[in-house]
């Protein structure tokens, strides 16, 4: 895992393609202050995503997991991430990475698996279930759960399912 305090960091290019140094940010959710607007804005961009969005997943997850409970804001930007690594516009998950990110992933496997049974907020859910599949390798089913709303499900559950006319 790259060190918070690494130089590096000023050097690696996040959503906006231009650098982005994640690890100031990340030292200030890890001291509790809210910037899941901040890391979503700059290391997710229009499907773009780049080497700092890789680099702050490892922390982002070893933050979460000293948490209590966990909500919608880290596994939807850990699976946005995740899902947009895949996009062919963005670069590969880099060899000094690969590791730390898997291990990462397998991490917040585990922690999904711990906050799904405590939690009624239907953003979390829909979050925990989208981390869980692309943490199993579901890439198409857990990209859909990241992006997909309410009204979006509820149009295609009518049109499927009849859902509006057979259910209650």
């Amino acid at each position: 895992m790259l060190p918070l305090f690494d130089p590096k960091w000023a050097s690696l290019k996040g959503g906006y393609r231009v650098p982005y140094d994640a690890s100031d940010a990340l030292s200030r959710l890890e001291r509790g202050e809210d910037v899941w607007e901040e890391l979503g804005d700059e290391l997710h961009h229009q499907g773009d995503v780049d080497e700092a969005s890789y680099a702050a997943v490892p922390h982002l997850v070893r933050i979460a997991a000293q948490q209590d409970r966990r909500d919608w804001n880290f596994y939807g930007l850990v699976s946005i991430i995740e899902v947009e690594r895949h996009r062919q516009s963005n670069p590969p998950l880099p060899d000094w990475l690969s590791d730390d990110y898997e291990a990462a992933l397998q991490s917040m496997q585990r922690l999904a698996l711990l906050d799904l049974p405590q939690q009624d907020d239907p953003w979390t859910v829909q979050a925990i279930l989208a981390a869980l599949a692309l943490c199993k390798g579901q890439l198409k089913l857990g990209a859909w759960l990241a992006v997909i709303d309410s009204s979006e499900l509820d149009e295609l559950v009518n049109e499927r399912l009849a859902w509006d006319e057979l259910y209650g």
